[in-house]
């Protein structure tokens, strides 16, 4: 193996250091996840770490390098929230003092919990990039030491224990898919998994706003940025001591688009009943994307965070139920007539829809002076069941038309 910044010793001796300090997660089989997407998966659950992800790992092993003179000074880190909390619940356990700057658009939990386990807490800037310019800045004149979340050798010898466990636990895996950030955790699982297994195949995984390896690695010019789902991956600058790893030993690169990651929070939330952040999910959204490249074999999933907010996994599982026609708007125009809204009502009642919501207009322009014009959005079985009740409602002369789920447009059914 070539002279990486780290090696298999370096994550084993990380394997000790972490005992007993960090949980070891369940690699758990999936059958609905593999009915799912046609592999036969399993799932990592590092979301079921105190804080909720992996970071606590890396966290780990580089503050227990630390001299006792700089744990006396105390750490200073950036982060988007996981290596955030990751650092500051150690730091706390291990009575050292630190400072953690986020980026502004943080999500409130993650900001929260990172306060609650007593660290300082700066909110600096639109993005990772400037929130370390910050950081650097701070750890210089404070004389703070500083911990990267992704580019330190300590920090990706402890991720990489995810990878030595998954072998441990699973040692007949075709495949590990990784979500990829700044790199620390692929490089890591890479280096442990190949030197286990060298056959075993590593796939990456980016959101398609942020494909900073993909340019990197086969030198492409893709933009990078834009408001995404998962923004524990939203690296714009990748790793300097991953990249080599990630170059040499992972073998393909995945971009997901936002509508996937959703319906792999969903998914995971749905189908193995447990919460999945953006980035956490990303490894099953590449699996959703390319069924074929994973077809048939066994897969081991890293779902390496499960902090999100409850309203945004509401608002997905909500916008999941509206893309499978679960959850359905239409608007019915008619003589504004007693009655009419009973017998809506009643008629949906009995063709088996849960109705959500009602909104009458009576002052629209493109609606007669006389009439009516009814929004209803409604809960049915399935995509199936859906187009029963608009046929139904059709053959009943109500002429219902679909409001667009996008919000741009009625279309009829």
């Amino acid at each position: 193996m070539a002279n990486f910044a780290i090696s298999i010793d370096d994550v084993k001796n990380a394997a000790q250091i972490i005992k007993g300090q960090v949980l070891r997660t369940p690699l758990v089989p999936s059958p609905r996840l593999s009915q799912l997407t046609g592999a036969t998966v399993c799932v990592k659950h590092e979301n079921m770490q105190p804080t909720g992800s992996f970071k606590e790992r890396g966290a780990v092993v580089k503050l227990e390098s630390l001299t006792e003179e700089e744990r006396r000074r105390g750490v200073i880190a950036m982060s988007a929230g996981n290596h955030a909390q990751a650092v500051a619940y150690h730091a706390r356990r291990l009575g050292i003092p630190s400072t953690i700057i986020m980026p502004e658009g943080t999500p409130l939990v993650k900001a929260e919990n990172t306060r609650s386990y007593g660290a300082r807490v700066v909110l600096h800037g639109e993005t990772l990039y400037e929130a370390a310019d910050r950081a650097r800045q701070i750890a210089a004149e404070e004389g703070l030491v500083f911990v990267h979340p992704y580019d330190d050798p300590k920090v990706m010898s402890g991720q990489g224990t995810v990878g030595l466990e998954m072998l441990e636990d699973a040692p007949d895996l075709d495949q590990i898919v990784v979500p990829i950030g700044g790199g620390g955790l692929i490089s890591g699982i890479a280096v442990a998994a190949k030197a286990l297994k060298p056959s075993i195949e590593i796939v990456g995984v980016e959101a398609a706003l942020y494909p900073s390896f993909q340019n990197a690695i086969r030198h492409e010019d893709r933009p990078i940025g834009g408001a995404t789902l998962a923004e524990g991956i939203a690296v714009k600058a990748v790793g300097q001591l991953p990249l080599p790893i990630v170059e040499d030993l992972v073998s393909d690169i995945i971009l997901v688009e936002e509508p996937m990651l959703e319906r792999a929070v969903n998914a995971y939330a749905t189908f193995q009943r447990t919460m999945a952040e953006g980035a956490g999910a990303a490894g099953l959204a590449a699996m959703l994307t390319q069924p074929d490249r994973f077809k048939g074999k066994r897969v081991g999933l890293v779902l390496c965070g499960g902090n999100i907010d409850a309203r945004i996994l509401a608002s997905v599982m909500v916008r999941e139920l509206e893309r499978d026609e679960r959850i359905t708007s239409f608007r019915i125009t008619s003589n504004d007539r007693p009655g009419l809204l009973g017998k809506v009502a009643s008629r949906l009642g009995d063709l088996g829809a849960n109705i959500l919501e009602v909104s009458h207009g009576r002052l629209f322009l493109d609606v007669p002076a006389k009439g009516v014009s009814i929004d209803i959005t409604i809960e049915t079985r399935d995509r199936q069941h859906t187009w029963e009740i608009f046929e139904a409602l059709a053959a009943d002369g109500l002429a219902p038309k679909r409001i667009d789920a996008h919000c741009l447009s009625e279309t009829a059914y």
